[in-house]
């Protein structure tokens, strides 16, 4: 996903800039966690009380050896056990709010990064869409989220408990014994060195494995959502073999964190134990010696226990945290991404009302993923309100550029487009496309209703206008015969429709929004005759009182525009009427014979 102007996370990466990136990842989901400081100051109270019950309990113990066990006062081991009972319902009550508290907290950090995440990625331009998949961008908002909630969550909750246990712990053995501590202090770089070192290790791979994953989602997306042509063409054995392929690599690259993270585990826990029985050893020759009592010992030895045990959780957890970071990294990089197209600081206010003229002044245009190929040059022409104006011309003509730079998905690199007047560029793409109205070749229907496929464009509307809208798109009819009539859901992409309803819902969806410009772009070119009559009356029932642009392939569908622009290679070539332009005999008549096979006379009956 290499972008040059758009992509600013997957630019090569300076050294210095690669270690700042490796530290702490996590720390950019503060902004989400500092939302609700009641439910993290909630959850650090309870962490302090736990570990705060934890500790008591080797004081406890050294109390029972030194002085319960000695005298064998039977009611001085009462108290304490019953001080004890004390404790761990302390204990019990701190763990339970714990888990509540920071279980909460990463179920709403997640839910607002979810969310913020996909309004970003809504808004930035298609020139993003361009190269970025739309499987791996699904990936970030699910797989990576669910590692960020486990983190934030029961994760991270653990590796704090078990940091406040190893600093409380060590501190007491500090307390208890200075000297077997020091013996400690000099343990604890052999264990956490080796910590940081294969943290970064599990953290790498990691990030590999979530990356392949991501591959694998997005190409499993992709074919799904091409179901019927995949078994069109009988390619499901195939594309099972690619998938597998895909997952089997995605598996090779978790096993290779699983096994950092295994080695890291192994070290963690070998060294800690092996530090806690040499204490032990030095220790129980203090007591022989006379210099330390038996509950002195088994105090310290408990900490130590607690310290090893805390360190040893933390190995644990670092590599779900390092797991974690990476998603928390992967997720960043679309908070990152920045739009091309913008808002200027202060835009102009297009006029109002609104007149519907349109106008390219010299635009010369290349799209930001093929530089080197210009799609547009110089190109001129003006459309007065109300007009009727058809573009026709091969495929790459650049028909459909005009459109995606009318709508403003991109700038032209040279030259100027203008809606009555005003500079595009200086006005907010928001109240541009506002103005506009499309119905695509390629119809987009959604996983909806009927009802709320009309609405798309115009959220909060009434059920009346929704009706209205359908009837004015003669779409009314087959609506009701559906089951449920406008609350029918007409399954993904609409699937459960002909493309000729499809294409009637589209056009219901336009004339509800209701813009001064529309934009048509071979609507009906993919229907039968029939569908193509109903899609036809209904299209100029919309284009009525409206400035329409009209991209058409077949000539038969633009015979009765005002005015036919005729395009190749990014330029007009010719311009006029049907007529006109037959008798030139230039370009579009040698298209009209091709289309028509007939001569210019029956050009002129045909537009008549």
């Amino acid at each position: 996903m290499r972008r040059k102007d758009i992509a600013m996370a997957e630019r090569p990466l300076a050294p210095d800039e690669k270690a700042r990136r490796s530290l702490r990842p996590l720390r950019r989901l503060m902004p989400y966690m500092i939302r609700y400081r009641g439910l993290a100051i909630g959850a650090c109270f309870s962490l302090l009380l736990a570990a705060g019950a934890t500790l008591t309990l080797p004081m406890a113990v050294r109390q029972m050896i030194d002085h319960g066990f000695s005298n064998s006062d039977s009611a001085f081991i009462a108290s304490y056990f019953s001080l004890l009972i004390g404790v761990a319902a302390v204990l019990a009550t701190a763990s339970a709010l714990r888990y509540y508290f920071v279980v909460t907290l990463g179920e709403r950090v997640v839910a607002d990064l979810r969310c913020d995440v996909f309004s970003h990625v809504t808004g930035l331009s298609p020139a993003f869409f361009d190269t970025a998949r739309s499987g791996e961008i699904v990936s970030r908002l699910t797989a990576d989220a669910t590692q960020i909630k486990a983190a934030v969550g029961a994760t991270a909750s653990v590796a704090l408990r078990n940091t406040i246990m190893g600093v409380g712990a060590v501190a007491m053995m500090v307390t208890t014994s200075p000297r077997l501590s020091l013996l400690v202090l000099i343990a604890i770089p052999l264990i956490v060195l080796p910590l940081v070192a294969f943290g970064r290790k599990v953290r790498r791979r990691a990030r590999h494995a979530q990356d392949v994953l991501a591959d694998a989602t997005a190409f499993a997306g992709e074919q799904i959502g091409a179901i019927r042509v995949l078994q069109a063409f009988t390619s499901e054995k195939g594309v099972a073999r690619r998938f597998s392929a895909a997952v089997e690599a995605a598996f090779q690259a978790a096993r290779g964190s699983i096994v950092a993270r295994s080695l890291l585990t192994f070290v963690a826990i070998f060294t800690t134990a092996a530090s806690v029985v040499a204490i032990l050893w030095v220790g129980s020759h203090d007591v022989l010696s006379g210099t330390m009592t038996a509950g002195t010992l088994g105090q310290f030895l408990l900490y130590a226990v607690l310290a090893a045990g805390a360190l040893g959780a933390l190995s644990e957890v670092w590599g779900e945290l390092a797991q974690a970071a990476g998603a928390a990294e992967r997720m960043s990089e679309l908070l990152a991404e920045k739009p091309a197209i913008v808002a200027p600081e202060a835009p102009v206010m297009l006029p109002s009302p609104a007149r519907g003229s349109v106008a390219f002044r010299n635009v010369s245009f290349a799209y930001p993923s093929r530089p080197e190929r210009s799609a547009l040059h110089g190109l001129s022409f003006n459309i007065a309100p109300g007009e009727t104006v058809a573009i026709v011309g091969p495929s790459g003509a650049g028909k459909s550029t005009i459109f995606s730079l009318l709508l403003r998905y991109y700038d032209p690199g040279e030259g100027a487009v203008q809606i009555d007047g005003v500079d595009i560029r200086q006005a907010d793409p928001q109240s541009v496309r506002e103005r506009i109205a499309i119905v695509p070749q390629d119809v987009t229907v959604f996983a909806a209703s009927a009802a709320e496929n009309i609405a798309f464009g115009r959220p909060g509307t009434t059920r009346k206008e929704i009706e209205a809208a359908a009837r004015a798109a003669l779409a009314h009819d087959f609506i009701m015969a559906l089951e449920n009539g406008y609350d029918t859901q007409v399954g993904e992409r609409g699937i459960t429709l002909s493309g000729g309803q499809r294409q009637r819902l589209a056009i219901a969806r336009a004339v509800l929004r209701d813009a001064p410009i529309l934009l048509l772009d071979e609507a009906t070119s993919a229907l039968d005759a029939e569908s193509e009559t109903l899609v036809q009356m209904a299209l100029e029932r919309l284009m009525h009182g409206r400035t329409t642009i009209v991209i058409a392939h077949r000539l038969a569908t633009v015979l009765k525009a005002d005015r036919i622009l005729v395009m190749t290679d990014g330029r007009v070539i010719e311009e006029g009427r049907h007529s006109d332009l037959v008798a030139r005999g230039g370009v579009y008549a040698r298209l009209a014979s091709l289309q028509f096979d007939v001569g210019a006379e029956g050009f002129e009956g045909a537009a008549e």
